[in-house]
């Protein structure tokens, strides 16, 4: 794909319209889904801003990552929306469990289709926020560490570290949203707690945060 991409960047600068249209057929979704973890309902126009912009200072791409060039535009956009309004996003958590998150949080790769639904999108809003972007920019995007610290102005390690991160805090947040989660068989029994009869079934004490 990457180098469909790069093909279809070089027929858009010499004018290709169809070339234009393939690279907004392939980025837009991603795009939009990130905008609505930043903007909430405005993603739409902010998606508007953001490809005016790109097809405005397109012929000036020089080379490099063309999915972190336009996500760079898309959140500089995104940021200039939210200072506008003087507000941050607020979007509503729906009880919904993303099984594949929760049951592999470390690997984003395997992550990206689940974290493309609206849930997920509204459960990433919950995150700190650099930890909601260093998901976003990995799992939906598909940036890679180094370009997406790019984009954030960080070190490759720390968007690691921070999508790592992300990625437990939502696996926590689902398996208590999970109404089977509590059910699921364990590898290694609970401990009673000492002085705590516990007839019919072992107490089981909830991990902290």
């Amino acid at each position: 794909m990457t180098s469909e991409l790069n093909e279809a960047v070089v027929a858009a600068q010499a004018g290709d319209e169809d070339a234009f249209r393939f690279l907004y057929r392939t980025l837009q979704p991603g795009l939009l889904r990130y905008l609505t973890a930043l903007v909430g309902a405005d993603a739409e126009d902010v998606a508007s801003e953001t490809w005016l912009q790109i097809s405005r200072d397109l012929p000036t791409f020089t080379g490099g990552e063309f999915r972190a060039w336009t996500v760079t535009i898309a959140r500089n956009r995104a940021m200039d929306h939210l200072r506008r309004q003087r507000r941050r996003p607020s979007l509503p958590v729906p009880v919904q469990a993303l099984a594949d998150l929760a049951g592999d949080a470390d690997t984003a790769e395997r992550a990206g289709e689940t974290l493309g639904t609206e849930a997920a999108l509204a459960l990433i809003a919950t995150l700190p926020p650099r930890e909601a972007e260093a998901v976003l920019l990995r799992a939906v995007i598909g940036l890679d560490a180094e370009s997406a610290g790019r984009v954030l102005g960080r070190r490759a390690g720390a968007v690691r570290t921070a999508a790592h991160r992300g990625l437990r805090r939502l696996a926590t947040l689902l398996q208590r949203q999970d109404p089977t989660s509590e059910a699921a068989p364990s590898a290694t029994p609970p401990r009673p707690r000492p002085g705590r009869p516990t007839p019919g079934a072992p107490y089981v004490e909830q991990a902290d945060g």
